[in-house]
């Protein structure tokens, strides 16, 4: 077949139907036919030869060119594509390096191999082009819902046609009661669109947490308009969630107007996740209360917040301890998912058995190391003392406001915990030395000589030792591993040392010894000052 002999404007008609069904641009479908018959050209007129096709928009009509590029004299590497500054003069008056000299050439007839192959290009790019729509459509949609119909199952993987292309749901992001037959309409949420060798793949979920937000949003017009907001979400898809909501009107009650009137809201929801039992709490900026809202329906009697680990001990009534902790701790994992934080529960009970045998721990240690009977060392503890520099170093009005004690007693309690504390200094300090601490670290401040004697067990003896330690190697900290966070124990953990101290400790020394530029961290601890 000849490109001449050819109804041209069949070419355009063509790409019209072709852009049409496909849902692309026209040109790019023309684009696709020149470069296939470009290359059914070089088939017939060499494949060293530069032949581009050009084919008019308005008419129809293929011109066939042989392209030439100028180059240096004795650069000349294709013959056939190349041509010299000298030999360029023949067509242009004044050639330079990287002009193209454009010959026409007569059209080519397409036989039944080229028209194959042609056929072959011009599909490809097609396929390509419509890729590239199907990715820039759906990728600004990562993170909507969608709906779809079931086409097919997979390896427990469902199909979705969502209109203009496919999306998978996998079986670990259906919600486990869950079964689809081909036809059936879908409602999902777009995880994520990547652009992979084999096209755009959707990748759908039922079970993320931002699937149940968005259905909220979809249902409740305050949530759309910015009203009320979703601070927080946690789920066990299929089972029970909880999500937390604040309202940004005080004329509007976040919790009623998720649940709408007769529960009409939140039931919608809970009809679209299989009967999945949701729980809507009050936001609260304050950690405690958030938490108090986040354990319904348990009642919590006090929280204790570690916020230097992130940790939250919580306590109940020993007969909501059960409660609290759901079924198979349900309740307390999902609240701990909504706050971010550890959260340890014990009864009142345990809080109590705990309670006392601190004090009776720190009863003996005043007993033990002032040589006092055990009232007296019962009093300093209910005063809130805890150790033997709180005694020794306290202004001694704070001991003579307890009942009983006057300026003789207050002095000898505070020469009693000096002199031991200068003695388990010595004592330290020898042991430290024995072990082979260097003066280098002896010297640097901030070390004390109990501090001196952990490190030095440790294999820490020398300034340059310290100065490689990470900070929560000395100060302790957590390492999360599967989701579960495990206790790193700091060498210095036990003397009540912060990530800060530690990290301010570490960086002296790196300076001290050269290490560190002091410029270089000066300026970083001027913003964190800002912030």
């Amino acid at each position: 077949m000849a490109i001449t002999s050819a109804n041209q404007l069949e070419l355009l008609q063509t790409a019209e139907a072709v852009a049409r069904e496909k849902m692309i641009d026209p040109d790019l479908v023309i684009q696709a036919m020149e470069d296939s018959l470009a290359r059914a050209a070089k088939s017939r007129y060499g494949a060293e030869m530069d032949i581009r096709v050009n084919i008019d928009r308005k008419t129809g009509r293929a011109t066939f060119a042989r392209i030439r590029t100028v180059v240096e004299d004795d650069l000349v590497e294709n013959h056939h594509a190349q041509i010299t500054v000298k030999e360029a003069k023949s067509f242009l008056a004044e050639p330079k390096v990287g002009d193209e000299i454009i010959d026409e050439v007569p059209p080519v007839d397409l036989g039944r191999i080229a028209a194959q192959s042609a056929k072959q290009v011009i599909l490809q790019k097609v396929r390509e082009a419509e890729r590239d729509r199907q990715y820039e459509e759906f990728k600004d949609r990562k993170g909507t819902i969608i709906n779809g119909q079931v086409k097919r199952e997979e390896y427990g993987n469902i199909i979705v046609d969502i209109g203009r292309g496919e999306a998978i749901l996998r079986r670990n992001e259906k919600i486990g009661r869950e079964s689809y037959r081909p036809n059936d309409r879908i409602r999902a949420y777009i995880k994520d669109v990547r652009r992979e060798a084999r096209g755009p793949q959707v990748f759908l979920s039922r079970t993320d947490p931002q699937f149940m937000a968005e259905l909220f949003k979809m249902e409740v017009p305050e949530i759309y308009d910015g009203i009320i907001e979703i601070k927080a979400v946690a789920r066990d898809p299929g089972s029970r969630a909880k999500i937390a909501v604040i309202s940004y009107d005080n004329s509007i009650d976040p919790v009623g107007a998720c649940v709408g009137m007769r529960g009409s809201r939140v039931q919608a929801v809970v009809n679209e996740l299989q009967g999945e039992k949701i729980d809507i709490i009050p936001w609260n900026q304050d950690q405690a209360t958030f938490l108090v809202n986040a354990l319904q329906p348990a009642e919590v009697s006090k929280v204790v917040i570690d916020e230097e680990v992130g940790k939250i001990v919580v306590v109940v009534p020993d007969e909501q301890l059960s409660l609290a902790i759901g079924r198979r701790g349900q309740n307390v994992r999902l609240a701990s998912q909504l706050t971010g934080l550890d959260i340890d529960i014990m009864t009142e009970s345990d809080e109590s058995a705990r309670r006392q045998a601190e004090f009776a721990e720190r009863t003996k240690l005043f007993m033990d190391t002032l040589d006092i009977d055990e009232m007296m060392a019962q009093l300093l503890v209910s005063e809130g003392f805890t150790n033997l520099e709180e005694v020794a170093y306290v202004d001694a009005e704070e001991l003579l406001s307890i009942d009983g004690f006057d300026e003789g007693t207050a002095g000898e309690l505070q020469a009693r915990a000096k002199d031991y504390l200068e003695a388990a200094n010595i004592k330290a300090m020898e042991n430290a030395k024995a072990l082979g601490v260097e003066d280098s670290l002896i010297e640097f401040e901030g070390l004390t000589p109990q501090m001196l004697e952990a490190l030095a067990q440790d294999g820490i003896k020398t300034l340059e030792d310290f100065a490689t330690c990470a900070d929560w190697e000395l100060a302790g900290g957590w390492t999360t591993v599967n989701g579960a966070r495990h206790k790193d124990e700091g060498v210095l953990e036990k003397f009540d040392m912060s990530l800060e101290e530690a990290q301010t400790l570490v960086m002296t020394a790196r300076v001290m010894l050269g290490w560190v530029d002091p410029t270089e961290i000066e300026p970083k601890e001027e913003q964190e000052a800002e912030a």
